[in-house]
C-alpha cells in the first residue's frame, strides 16, 4: 500500500519544470489551457468519469471524483477506491445522520462537523488512502414527503433550513470560515450538492427515480426547490454539482441546458464542475428513452454542462459522438477545464502535497477526542422530547436501582449510524450508554428484527415486570427506509407497536419509548397511552448516539432539539408521492405539504420539541415596524417585483427583530429560537407560515437574555408568484416565535 498521496508536478520529475500547468505562479485558468492543451482525444475522453485514469506521459495519476462525506468520511457505495479504509487508518468520526443534526437548528454547529469532516478528509488523503479529494455531500433536496427513504439524508422540509445547512456545511468541508469569504483558490476538500433538482422520490409502489418525470410548477420551484442550491452555489461558493436522475417537466436534470448553464452557472454564479448522478447519462437513452441513441445523451449532457460522469457511458460513446459530428470537441474542452480547475484548488497538481497549505494535516485528526467531542454534542443538541407527562424524565440517578432496555435497536450499532456512513470511531449503543448509569441493566431484543416479523413478548415482559424502569428502543432502520426503498406507510411494523403497548401495560411505572428514525412515524397510539411516559425521536445519532440518550434519559443534559419535519398521520399516505405540488388544491382534497402549505391534521408539528425546561419569549417593541417602498406611480399592482428593487434598496431595508427569552427551569438548557412570519389572509397561493429565521440560544437556570434576528424584507417577505417571480406584497406581515405575535 502506498503511503504517499497521488499527486501530480512533482519537482524530482525533470518534465515538471518545462510544463507550463505545473507552475504555481500562473493563474489557474491559464494552467488549466496548457494542461487540456496537450491532451489526445483519447487522453481527453479518459477524464470525464469518475474514475479518471492516469496519463503517464505527463505525469498524472488517476483520480477518482467519487468520495462520500455525507456525516463523516464514508465508504462509497460501488467504488472503493476513492477512500480507503485499509491501511493505518481504519475508521473516521461517524457524526449523526443529517436529519438529527438538524433538528438542533444551530448552524455553527452544522459549519463544525463539516470543518471536522473536511479535515478527516485531507488526514486520509495525506495518509495515501484516498484516491480523491471531492465529496458528493450535502444532499439538500427537500424532504417533501414523509415517505422519502432518503429524508434522513437532508436537513428536513424548509428551504431557509436546507439552504443554511447547505452553506454550513460547505464552509466548513472546504477550508472556509463559518461567515464565509476566507476561502481563497484552495480548498481543503470539495463538497457538492446534490441532486439537482427537484429529486425526492427513489422507488415508491413501482415509480422508480430513473424514470420519475417531476412536474413542478414555476411557484414550487421557485420558492422550495431552487432555494438551498442558490444559497449553496451564491453564499456557500460549493465546487461542485450533482444532476439528478428524475426528469423535471420532461427534461433530464442533467441533459438541461437552463438548469445547468444558465440557471447554476449564468444566473448564480456557480464556478465548479457538475456530475452526474451515478449512471445517470446511460437512463436517458436507456430508461427514459429522452435520447434517441447512446451519442445523443452523451451529446445532450456536455451541451447542458455537465462534465463529468458517474460511470462508464462517456468513456464509451464520446468518440462516436464526436466522429458522427453530434458533438464539438470544445465541450470536452470545456468539461475538462472544470474538472483540472477543482482538482488544481485541491493542490493536486503543485507537487508534493506535505508542503502545501493542508499537508501537515496528520492522521491523529482522525477520531481525535475533539471531533468525537463534537459527534456527542451533536447527538445530544439533536434529540428530540416528543413527549414528558407528568415529568417522567429525566429519571434519577441515586433512585433508578433496576432498568430494562428493550427493542431490536437498543443495542444495534449499525442502526446508529444511518447510511452513507464509514466505519465509526468508537460506536455506543443506548444499551451501553444506560448500563454506564445502572448497574442493575437487563436487556432483551423483543423483536427479530426492526421489522418485528416475530416478537418475544414473553420474554420481554418478564424483564419489563422486573425493573424499576422499561426504556424501549423502537423505530426503523436502513431496512425500513434507504435509498431506493421509500416506505409505502407511516405506522411501525405492526408486531413492533403491539409489543410496546403490552410491554407499557405490565410495567411498574409509564415507560420511556425512545424511537431510531429518519423519517416520521405516525406513533399517535403512544401519544395517547398513558402507560407511555415519555417519548424521544433520537434520529440516527451516529457514534455518540447512545450515551446522548443515556445523558439526556438521566438528566446530565436538557433535550432542546426541535422537529426540521411535520410528523403526518397514517391517512397522508392516501396522497400520491408523485404529486410534486406544494400548495392545497381544495377543489380535489389535495392537502399540500410540510408546514408552509399543510393544514390537515398532524402528530407532531414542524419545530415541535420539549425540554426539561419551560421557555417564554417576548417580542420587543421595534423603533420601526413599518417599511416603505417607492413605487412608480403607474404600476396599478399592489406587489413590487423583488429583481426590481436591486441590492442597494434591499440592504436599506433590513432590520433588527429583539426576543428576549427566559429559561424558567432548574436546569441549563441550549434551544433553538424559531422566527417565523405569516400574512394574516393566505391568499395566491402564499405559506400559511414560513421560518424566517432561527438561533440556538444557551440558558442558566432561571436566566433571560435578549437575542437578535435579522430581517431582510426582500429575502423573508417575499413570495412566488404563479410565473416564479419574487415580489413583496402590500400590506401586513405578523411575525411570531412560540405563542407570541408582533405585526410589522
Amino acid at each position: 500500500e502506498s503511503t504517499q498521496p497521488p499527486f501530480s508536478c512533482d519537482i524530482s520529475d525533470p518534465r515538471t519544470k518545462s510544463y507550463p500547468f505545473c507552475k504555481t505562479t500562473l493563474p489557474i485558468t491559464q494552467r488549466v489551457q496548457d494542461l487540456v492543451s496537450r491532451l489526445t482525444l483519447d487522453e481527453k475522453i479518459s477524464q470525464l468519469v469518475n474514475s479518471a485514469s492516469s496519463i503517464p506521459r505527463l505525469g498524472i495519476p488517476a483520480y477518482q471524483w467519487w468520495s462520500e462525506a455525507l456525516h463523516g468520511v464514508a465508504y462509497s457505495l460501488r467504488v472503493t477506491q476513492g477512500i480507503r479504509f485499509n491501511g493505518t487508518i481504519q475508521s473516521a468520526t461517524s457524526f449523526p445522520q443529517v436529519i438529527l443534526t438538524a433538528a438542533s437548528f444551530d448552524a455553527h454547529l452544522w459549519y463544525r462537523i463539516a470543518q471536522a469532516v473536511g479535515i478527516e478528509a485531507r488526514a486520509i488523503y495525506n495518509a495515501g488512502q484516498a484516491m480523491g479529494m471531492t465529496f458528493w455531500a450535502p444532499n439538500i433536496n427537500i424532504y417533501r414527503d414523509p415517505r422519502w427513504g432518503r429524508g434522513q439524508e437532508t436537513p428536513g422540509e424548509d428551504p431557509l433550513v436546507s439552504g443554511k445547512y447547505a452553506v454550513s456545511f460547505v464552509r466548513g468541508i472546504q477550508g472556509d470560515s463559518f461567515e464565509g469569504g476566507k476561502l481563497g483558490q484552495h480548498l481543503q476538500a470539495s463538497a457538492c450538492c446534490k441532486h439537482f433538482t427537484a429529486y425526492d422520490l427513489d422507488n415508491w409502489k413501482g415509480v422508480k427515480r430513473y424514470v420519475f418525470n417531476a412536474k413542478v410548477s414555476l411557484q414550487d420551484l421557485a420558492d422550495t426547490y431552487q432555494p438551498p442550491f442558490q444559497s449553496c452555489i451564491q453564499q456557500g461558493k460549493a465546487s461542485g454539482i450533482m444532476c439528478a436522475y428524475n426528469r423535471v417537466n420532461g427534461v433530464p436534470n442533467c441533459a438541461d441546458y437552463n438548469l445547468l448553464s444558465k440557471t447554476a452557472r449564468g444566473q448564480w454564479g456557480f464556478n465548479g464542475y457538475i456530475t452526474s448522478d451515478c449512471d445517470a447519462v446511460a437512463i436517458i437513452h436507456e430508461d427514459q428513452g429522452y435520447a434517441k441513441l447512446p451519442e445523443d445523451a452523451v451529446a445532450d449532457v456536455l451541451k447542458a454542462g455537465m462534465d463529468v460522469n458517474c460511470g462508464t457511458y462517456l468513456k464509451k460513446y464520446t468518440r462516436p459522438a464526436v466522429e458522427k459530428r453530434k458533438l464539438p470537441v470544445s465541450k470536452i474542452d470545456r468539461a475538462l477545464h472544470n474538472l483540472f480547475s477543482v482538482r488544481m484548488r485541491l493542490g493536486l497538481f503543485d507537487g508534493n502535497p506535505v508542503k502545501q497549505p493542508y499537508g501537515t494535516i496528520g492522521s491523529d485528526k482522525i477520531c481525535s477526542q475533539e471531533h468525537r467531542n463534537l459527534a456527542l454534542e451533536a447527538a445530544r443538541n439533536g434529540i428530540v422530547l416528543l413527549k414528558n407527562t407528568d415529568k417522567l424524565l429525566p429519571l434519577s440517578k441515586t433512585k433508578t436501582t433496576s432498568l430494562a432496555v428493550i427493542g431490536p435497536n437498543a443495542n444495534s450499532a449499525k442502526t446508529l449510524v444511518g447510511n452513507y456512513a464509514g466505519p465509526p470511531c468508537k460506536p455506543v449503543t443506548p444499551l451501553q450508554g444506560l448500563q454506564s448509569y445502572v448497574k442493575d441493566t437487563r436487556f432483551h431484543q423483543g423483536c427479530n428484527a426492526v421489522n418485528c416479523s416475530s416478537a418475544f413478548i414473553a420474554q420481554s415482559v418478564k424483564i419489563a415486570k422486573g425493573a424499576d424502569h422499561v426504556v424501549l428502543v423502537m423505530g426503523l432502520d436502513q431496512t425500513q427506509e434507504s435509498e431506493d426503498h421509500d416506505r409505502v406507510d407511516l405506522l411501525l411494523p405492526p408486531k413492533q407497536q403491539n409489543l410496546i403497548s403490552r410491554i407499557a401495560r405490565v410495567a411498574k411505572n409509564p415507560v420511556i419509548l425512545v424511537l431510531l428514525s429518519g423519517g416520521p412515524v405516525d406513533i399517535s397510539f403512544a401519544k395517547n397511552d398513558q402507560h407511555i411516559g415519555s417519548v424521544l425521536w433520537a434520529g440516527y445519532p451516529g457514534e455518540a448516539g447512545g450515551r446522548a440518550l443515556a445523558e439526556i434519559i438521566f438528566g446530565d443534559h436538557n433535550p432542546g432539539g426541535r422537529l426540521p419535519v411535520t410528523w403526518y398521520p397514517q391517512s397522508y399516505v392516501n396522497v400520491p408521492m408523485t404529486d410534486m405540488r406544494m400548495r392545497p388544491e381544495p377543489s380535489s382534497s389535495y392537502p399540500g405539504r410540510t408546514y408552509r402549505f399543510y393544514q390537515g391534521p398532524k402528530v407532531f408539528e414542524f419545530g415541535y420539541g420539549l425540554s426539561y425546561s419551560n421557555y417564554t419569549y417576548e417580542i420587543l417593541p421595534v423603533t420601526q415596524n413599518r417599511v416603505h417602498i417607492m413605487v412608480e406611480s403607474s404600476n396599478p399592482h399592489r406587489y413590487l417585483p423583488v429583481s426590481e428593487m436591486g441590492d442597494e434598496v434591499c440592504e436599506k431595508m433590513k432590520y433588527t427583530v429583539k426576543v428576549r427569552v427566559k429559561n424558567h427551569g432548574a436546569m441549563p438548557g441550549k434551544h433553538p429560537m424559531l422566527l417565523f412570519v405569516r400574512q394574516p389572509k393566505m391568499v395566491n397561493g402564499n405559506p400559511v407560515r414560513q421560518l424566517v429565521a432561527f438561533q440556538s440560544v444557551n440558558l442558566n437556570a432561571g436566566e433571560r437574555a435578549d437575542v437578535e434576528f435579522e430581517l431582510r424584507p426582500c429575502e423573508h417577505l417575499s413570495s412566488a408568484k404563479k410565473d416564479g417571480s419574487m415580489v413583496i406584497e402590500e400590506g401586513s406581515y405578523l411575525l411570531s416565535i412560540g405563542d407570541k405575535e408582533s405585526e410589522i
